[in-house]
């Protein structure tokens, strides 16, 4: 190889392949992008709640046995309007309140999440596994997932913030397949 230049000449310019450019971009999602698409991402909200002092806001998801899928959590966020704790929970108990409505992160779409929800304000029951804690300060807090909580079926995951006299919400995020 003797008389092989590695550097190009200007009479002879290497071959090159333009990638990642604005008329064929390369293009890396998080795998809930292809599930919000297709229609299996959903959210629920608490909306924004007075949570009475000694108590917390709990938000809860259930995954039915038998339903065939498992739920991936994406996010958990939301705000609170003083210094309180966001827990994530294995099962768990909540009493009374109210089944808020799931919605499908693909608007329009008509497919229907398979978990069962509830939500309240009090003290959660049962012996849950406590997963995460956050201490927050007023304000917004978000937790980025990215599916690496998985709530398989016959299982459930709550979300619970406070406790303390304040106005909170919980924004909680996943996909199933």
């Amino acid at each position: 190889m003797a008389n092989f230049n590695i550097f190009n000449r200007s009479t002879r310019p290497l071959y090159t392949q333009s990638v990642n450019t604005f008329t064929s971009p390369g293009i890396g999602t998080f795998a809930g992008s292809g599930a919000a698409s297709s229609g299996e991402s959903f959210t629920l909200t608490s909306g924004s709640v007075s949570v009475p002092a000694s108590q917390s806001l709990l938000l809860q998801i259930s995954n039915p046995a038998g339903s065939g899928k498992s739920v991936y959590v994406s996010r958990i966020s939301g705000g609170a309007t003083a210094a309180a704790a966001v827990n994530v929970l294995s099962a768990g108990t909540i009493t009374g309140g109210t089944t808020p409505t799931v919605q499908n992160n693909l608007f329009g779409s008509s497919i229907v999440s398979i978990v069962t929800t509830r939500q309240n304000n009090g003290t959660l029951g049962g012996t849950p596994i406590l997963y995460l804690n956050m201490p927050i300060t007023t304000g917004i807090y978000v937790i980025s997932l990215d599916g690496s909580i998985v709530v398989p079926p016959g299982q459930t995951l709550t979300v619970t913030l406070g406790t303390g006299a304040l106005t909170a919400s919980i924004n909680l995020s996943w996909w199933e397949a």
